[in-house]
C-alpha cells in the first residue's frame, strides 16, 4: 500500500510560508507503515487541484490533502474533490450545527460564508473538526481513500492524531510499522561513504540512504515489520556492520549534533574547553555555549583574535585565557582574500593543527570549518579516554 501528500495553497508556490504539513503527514504515515511514494504541491486553482487528485487516486492507495477548507472565494478543496470524483457538493446540516457552536465558544456568530465548510462531496465522510472551523472529510473508493485536512499546522496535527490514525488503522486493517534510525558520520564525503556501503543501499528491507549536510553526512536505516521490535531487530545488524566499516567516523544517532557529542565526552572526563576564532563570527562558541550537554563544559573567553596570530596562536591563547583543559582555534578566510580555513586543538600533550579544503558555497564554509574543529576535540577526547580504558 502506498500514500501520496498534496499540500495545496498559492502562498506554497509563492516561496512565502513553508510547507511542514507534509513532512507531519509523512511521519504519520511512516509510523503507521504506510510507504509513501509521493508529495506535491498546488495553487489554489480547483482544476489544478482536481486534476492532482485524479493522478494520484489512480496510483495511490491513501491520498492527504491539506489545505483549501476555510470560507473564502479561494479556498477551492472541496469542490475539487468532488470535480475529481465526479460528485456534487451536498450541505450537511450536522456540520453546520458543528460550526455555529464552534462560533458560539468564541462569542461570535459564523457569517454566511462559513456555510461553505459545511459541505461535502456527496458521499463523504465526516471527520469532525473540534479544534478549528473547518470539518474535513474523506472520500472512499474501492482501492483507497483521500483525506482533506486543513492547512493551519495546529489543526491539522490534531486531525492527524485524533481522526486520522485511527480512521486509516481501522479502514485498512494496519499491521505495519516503519522504523528509521539516522546514524550520524563526520570527517568522510558522501561519495566516499557510498563507496564503503554501497552494497548496503541495494538491499531493500531494511534500506539504507545517505543524506549529505556541511561536513557531515547521515546514513538512514529505515525497515517495515510487523512490530516496532521486529522493525528494529531487522536494523540492528545493519547499523553493526556500518560501526565496523566506518568506526569513528560515526559519533552518534538521531538528532545528536558534533557539539553535544564532544560536551559529552568532555564531561564524562571532568574536562573544560575555550574558543578563540577568526573570520568566524564565533559560530563554534554559539553552538557550544547553545548545546546542553557542551555547555556546562565550555569557557567562555573575552579577548578575540588579534591582527597577525596563527591558528596555533589562537588555540593556545583560548586554553590559557580560558584556563581550561582544551583550547580550540579557527580562522576562516573567504574570497576576496585567498580561501584558508584553518583549524588548531591546544590540549595536555600539545597542538595539533589542521588546514582544510573547501570548494563548495562560501556561505556553508563556517559551519563546515566549525563542525572539522569540534571533530579534531571529538577524536581527541577518544584518544584520551582509550588510553585511560584500553578496553573500550
Amino acid at each position: 500500500m502506498n500514500a501520496e501528500i498534496i499540500a495545496i495553497g498559492t502562498e506554497l508556490l509563492l516561496g512565502e510560508i513553508a510547507d511542514t504539513n507534509s513532512a507531519r503527514i509523512a511521519k504519520l504515515l511512516r509510523d503507521l507503515g504506510i510507504d509513501l511514494w509521493w508529495i506535491s504541491a498546488v495553487g489554489d486553482n480547483e482544476g489544478r487541484i482536481a486534476a492532482q487528485i485524479e493522478q494520484a487516486r489512480r496510483r495511490s492507495n491513501v491520498v492527504i490533502t491539506s489545505g483549501g477548507l476555510g470560507p473564502t472565494v479561494d479556498d477551492p478543496t472541496r469542490g475539487a474533490v468532488a470535480r475529481a470524483f465526479g460528485v456534487d457538493l451536498e450541505f450537511r446540516p450536522e456540520l453546520w450545527q458543528q460550526i455555529e457552536a464552534r462560533f458560539e465558544r468564541y462569542g461570535r456568530k459564523p457569517t454566511e460564508n462559513n456555510r461553505k465548510q459545511a459541505y461535502t462531496p456527496v458521499g463523504a465522510v465526516a471527520l469532525e473538526n473540534p479544534v478549528g472551523t473547518a470539518p474535513c472529510f474523506a472520500v472512499e473508493w474501492p482501492e483507497g481513500v483521500l483525506i482533506a485536512l486543513p492547512g493551519v499546522p495546529r489543526e491539522m496535527e490534531y486531525m492527524l492524531e485524533h481522526k486520522v490514525t485511527p480512521y486509516l488503522r481501522q479502514h485498512f486493517a494496519l499491521a505495519a510499522v516503519i522504523r528509521t534510525r539516522i546514524l550520524r558520520t563526520v570527517g568522510m564525503g558522501e561519495s566516499l561513504i557510498d563507496a564503503k556501503v554501497g552494497d548496503l543501499e541495494l538491499l531493500s528491507n531494511p534500506t539504507v540512504g545517505l543524506a549529505a549536510h556541511p561536513g557531515q553526512t547521515d546514513i538512514r536505516i529505515t525497515a517495515k515489520a510487523a512490530t516496532a521490535e521486529a522493525a528494529e531487530g531487522l536494523m540492528a545488524p545493519i547499523a553493526h556492520d556500518l560501526l565496523s566499516r566506518l568506526g569513528d567516523f560515526i559519533y552518534g544517532e538521531g538528532t545528536l549534533n558534533i557539539e553535544d557529542k564532544a560536551g559529552e565526552l568532555l564531561a564524562a572526563a571532568g574536562q573544560t574547553v575555550a574558543v578563540q576564532e577568526a573570520g568566524t563570527e564565533g559560530s563554534v562558541a554559539r553552538r557550544l555555549a547553545s548545546s546542553a550537554t557542551a555547555a556546562p563544559t565550555y569557557r567562555a573567553v573575552e579577548a578575540g583574535a588579534a591582527a597577525g596570530q596563527t591558528v596555533t596562536e589562537l588555540a593556545a591563547a583560548a586554553r590559557a585565557t580560558g584556563g581550561t583543559d582544551w583550547g580550540l582555534g579557527l580562522m576562516v578566510a573567504l574570497p576576496p582574500e585567498t580561501p584558508r580555513l584553518e583549524i588548531a586543538l591546544a590540549g595536555p600533550e600539545g597542538i595539533e593543527t589542521q588546514t582544510l579544503g573547501f570548494g563548495g558555497h562560501p556561505g556553508l564554509a563556517v559551519q563546515w570549518a566549525g563542525t572539522a574543529a569540534l571533530n579534531l576535540l571529538r577524536l581527541a577526547l577518544l584518544k584520551q579516554a582509550r588510553a585511560k580504558h584500553p578496553a573500550t
